[in-house]
């Protein structure tokens, strides 16, 4: 790991997302590279909120990034930026750029520009500004104008990157953007280039749809004479069939996946995997990912996203987290859902007892903590318990006869464990040439409401014995 003072850090990174949205997956990944990138050679991590299009940024956006990456645990240093709070840096920037003759006011109306893109489109050819204030030396007192970059004309603009390679644009393709609107406010392009100068970003990591932005900004740099970061672009992320990720693939804010019952751990897990690789394995702590994490392992190609993988991963960290810590999150998520306001509303410390002596059993078979969720349902019911249609169709006449016995076999029992639940179950079983199993499911359908529950005799001693037999005797035959 490379080593660096902390007040002159190697390596700063940022992640810089525009709040006009939830914290989408592919955002979630590029930060956690960042993230990751920044520990693994002991520097720094930065957000930056990006909110130069004021009209679209809005308060409820902030709040789920920020949400997002405090549940992700992916943690920056210092407080967060926004962008608009540099407006005014921005503006001495481009009008620098005016003085030294690399930009240029540009006094082009609506209608002037939507003449060139027409005659563009019926000439079949690119768009490009082709603006006569380009070279003029006047100022048209009171006209409104924009702040264009006087861009090269002739040559090429070439991006090193690190994950792309050698990225070559002609300077052709690219036209004279505009740097300052008529407003005075700045556009992304050119406050990007002077936040991340100012804040001394080194290594810009990013999607790969950032590619022509990078070479317009690079010219930028060009033209203020300042060193550009390191580049790196990586790929996006595509839907299991190769297509551009979209909703019924994954696209999702990660609200949604924690909301689906998917662990931050978890997640953050499967993400590093997403188009990065360390030999063949697929399970990192967070301290193993920060000591292997490094961009040269990063592929070209755009990783597609596997929902059976992801729900596969999740239930191995289910199963290997300690129970405590399970019943906490099992907790967090009920609360951050409406829709489980009423279970929320009886947690109680009888409850979250019951929950957590019942977590070794009921973490085996979960892939998400909605499933956790699901199959502790039984702790939480009310009495008398609804019953599944499926396991409805167990309660016939003999089978409530036989509850009715079990009922008075288990009153017996005044030593209330899994233990001694099952030496009386095995013993009346015994006694009346029986089979365990059929005398465990409808015990399981009289105590649960279901056909699958952890362990039947788990099941007894969770909800100990007054409830047990209170829910026995409403099932029997009368």
């Amino acid at each position: 790991m490379t080593s660096a003072s902390a007040d002159n850090p190697a390596v700063v990174t940022r992640f810089a997302p525009s709040p006009t949205g939830f914290l989408h997956i592919g955002g979630a990944r590029t930060a956690l590279f960042n993230w990751l990138f920044a520990k693994h050679h002991g520097g720094k991590f930065l957000l930056r909120i990006e909110d130069t299009d004021k009209a679209r940024s809005t308060k409820e956006a902030i709040d789920a990034i920020l949400d997002g990456m405090n549940w992700l645990a992916l943690d920056w240093d210092g407080h967060e930026y926004y962008q608009s709070q540099f407006w005014s840096r921005h503006a001495e920037i481009a009008h620098k750029m005016l003085d030294r003759g690399h930009a240029y006011r540009c006094y082009m109306t609506q209608e002037e520009l939507t003449e060139q893109r027409e005659a563009a489109q019926r000439d079949r050819r690119p768009f490009r500004i082709n603006s006569p204030w380009r070279d003029a030396t006047d100022e048209q007192d009171g006209k409104p104008f924009v702040v264009r970059l006087k861009a090269p004309r002739d040559g090429e603009t070439v991006i090193d990157d690190r994950v792309q390679g050698r990225v070559t644009v002609q300077n052709v393709e690219l036209d004279d953007f505009v740097l300052l609107r008529s407003d005075g406010t700045p556009t992304y392009m050119l406050a990007v280039v002077v936040d991340d100068h100012d804040m001394a970003i080194t290594d810009v990591i990013r999607g790969d749809d950032h590619l022509t932005n990078a070479a317009r900004q690079k010219q930028i740099y060009d033209a203020l004479g300042w060193e550009i970061p390191s580049m790196s672009h990586i790929p996006l992320i595509h839907g299991p069939d190769g297509s551009k990720l979209s909703k019924r693939h994954g696209a999702l804010g990660v609200d949604a996946y924690r909301a689906m019952g998917y662990l931050p751990q978890a997640l953050r897990n499967y993400l590093v995997r997403l188009g990065w690789s360390h030999g063949d394995q697929e399970i990192f702590s967070t301290q193993e990912m920060i000591e292997a994490f490094d961009l040269p392992a990063i592929g070209r190609s755009a990783a597609r996203f596997d929902f059976a993988k992801l729900e596969n991963l999740n239930g191995h960290y289910i199963r290997h987290s300690d129970d405590q810590s399970l019943v906490t999150m099992f907790e967090d998520v009920i609360r951050y859902l409406p829709e489980k306001a009423e279970l929320a509303a009886k947690l109680n410390d009888t409850t979250r007892s019951q929950l957590l002596r019942a977590m070794p059993g009921l973490k085996e078979r979960a892939k998400t903590l909605i499933d956790l969720i699901d199959s502790s349902a039984f702790i939480f019911a009310d009495r008398p318990l609804a019953v599944e249609p499926k396991a409805a169709a167990l309660l016939t006449p003999e089978t409530r006869l036989l509850i009715g016995k079990l009922h008075a076999v288990l009153t017996a029992v005044t030593d209330w464990s899994a233990e001694t639940t099952e030496a009386a179950m095995r013993a009346f079983v015994e006694q009346n040439g029986l089979k365990l199993g059929s005398v465990a499911q409808p015990l399981r359908v009289a105590l649960t409401g279901k056909i699958t529950s952890p362990g039947i005799f788990d099941v007894l001693a969770v909800l100990g014995r007054e409830q047990c037999l209170a829910r026995l005797q409403d099932q029997a035959a009368s």
